[in-house]
Formats: structure tokens, sequence, C-alpha cells
């Protein structure tokens, strides 16, 4: 038996920015520059990662994730010259007419319709679910390259699974003793261990508590013990890190097995 590992890194926040920093609304609408607070950031959540090889980077096409990815792979020990995807559907959620203004406008158009904020979709903008499938469009592009690419490095004779032959400084995670061979072969009783993608995902927050919410309520993923349900629905700081594992048994894309490691991680900050 042959389980397919990915390991995800999501930077569930972009930097800060002078909006962030005034309360109004970016959305999709303001590509804003980071500020210089949100470069620091960027730069002290690079060195918090400088010690893990990353298989691939997305990122978000607005500016702000954009700098932000560049800033972490800057300050990476093993990947500085990888190469950065930008893909749409990692964009924030699109707030329409509320872009460009303060939040509290926001919340006083949710108060005039008689709804809650969070669950509140302004004229032109998106709703909960159109974000929540963006989210699991690229969730289910992130699964199918790990699959391929193990597929890939199987027809390949005499090639050693990734995990095999790496070394161990490869995969160093700050916040945690996980070790990405080790630990995965004792829970999986001696079977093969691959691991297809160590993958960093630079996105926004809105966007990455949908996202994370799609991950518990639909794909029942496991969340640390000490976790509480505050904590799993506000939204990450600038630069904030979550780490999940994600395990496609058999390559199997319907029932992926994740588990949270880390959540909203901010101790480089």
């Amino acid at each position: 038996q042959v389980n397919f590992f990915l390991l995800l890194f999501t930077i569930s926040f972009s930097g800060e920015t002078r909006y962030n920093k005034d309360k109004i609304l970016q959305g999709q609408g303001v590509d804003e520059p980071l500020s210089a607070t949100g470069f620091r950031q960027a730069d002290a959540a690079g060195l918090f990662l400088s010690n893990v090889k990353f298989t691939h980077v997305f990122s978000s096409d607005l500016l702000r994730a954009k700098q932000t990815a560049a800033a972490i792979l800057g300050k990476n020990r093993f990947c500085k010259d990888l190469e950065i995807k930008y893909d749409a559907r990692l964009r924030e959620r699109k707030y329409g007419v509320a872009e460009g203004r303060p939040l509290t406008d926001l919340k006083a158009m949710a108060k005039d319709a008689g709804e809650q904020c969070p669950s509140f979709t302004p004229s032109g903008g998106e709703t909960l679910n159109e974000v929540r499938e963006r989210g699991r469009d690229f969730f289910e592009f992130l699964c199918q390259l790990a699959v391929e690419l193990e597929q890939k490095e199987h027809g390949k004779p005499g090639t050693p699974g990734r995990s095999s032959g790496a070394s161990g400084e490869q995969f160093v995670f700050p916040w945690t003793s996980h070790c990405s061979e080790v630990e995965l072969s004792s829970e999986d009783s001696g079977s093969s261990t691959v691991l297809d993608a160590n993958i960093l995902v630079v996105s926004h927050g809105a966007y990455m508590r949908n996202w994370i919410g799609y991950f518990v309520s639909d794909l029942n993923c496991t969340l640390p013990a000490n976790l509480t349900k505050s904590q799993l629905s506000s939204v990450s700081p600038n630069t904030g890190v979550s780490h999940f594992i994600i395990e496609l048994e058999n390559g199997n894309l319907l029932k992926p097995k994740i588990t949270c490691v880390c959540l909203n991680q901010d101790t480089h900050l």
C-alpha cells in the first residue's frame, strides 16, 4: 500500500497595507502595496520559514500577496529562485461596492439588510459560497498536482521517494517537532511514505477563513486539541502561518485526510 502525502503551508494573510491599518476593505478592487510594517512582517515570516524547502509556491495575484511571497522566498535557505505561480483563485473575497470603504460601512450595509456582517454580500460582491467554490477548486488542483508528481517520479527507474533521500534539514518546521518521514511512517504502520509536495500558499484573511471552513465542515479536517471555536472562526493576523498535512491514500482525490498542525501561528511577529 502506498500513501501519497501533500504538505501544505498557508500564509493565510499577506503582510499589512495602510488600508489594513485604517480598517478599509481592499477585496480585489484595491491593489495596495505592503506598508513598511507589512514588509517587516513578510521578512519575519521568511526568516521563520527559512529552513523549509518548498517544492512549489503559489500566491494570489494581488500585489500585497505577491510582495509577501517574494519576501518569504528571499529569506529561504533552499529555494530563493523557485518560481512563484500566481493564481486568481487565491484572491481575497470580492466586496463589490464596499471596496475602498471603511469596514464600518460594510457593517452598516449588513445591518440595513437585516443580515450578519460575515455572511452579508454587498452589491457586486462574492457570496461566501462563491469564495468557497474557488477554494475548493484550488485545493483539488493541489491534490491532483501531488498525485501527478508521485506518478511521474514512480515511473522513473531507480528513483527514490522524495522524502527517502532528502536531508532532514529540508523539512525543519519551526513550530513543531513534526518530521516529514519518520512521523508519517509511524502513523502508517510501516507502509511506504512519499512526500510529494511541500507547498507554500500566500493568500488573504477572509479567503483563508472560508477555505479553512471548507476543510473543517466538508472534509472533516482534524484540528489541534487546544484550538477554540473563536480561534477557528477568527481572521488570521497579517502573515499568520497555518500548516496542514494532506494524505491521499492510494491517490484517492475524493477522500483526502487533512490534519491541521497549527492555525494562524504568529510567534514570528
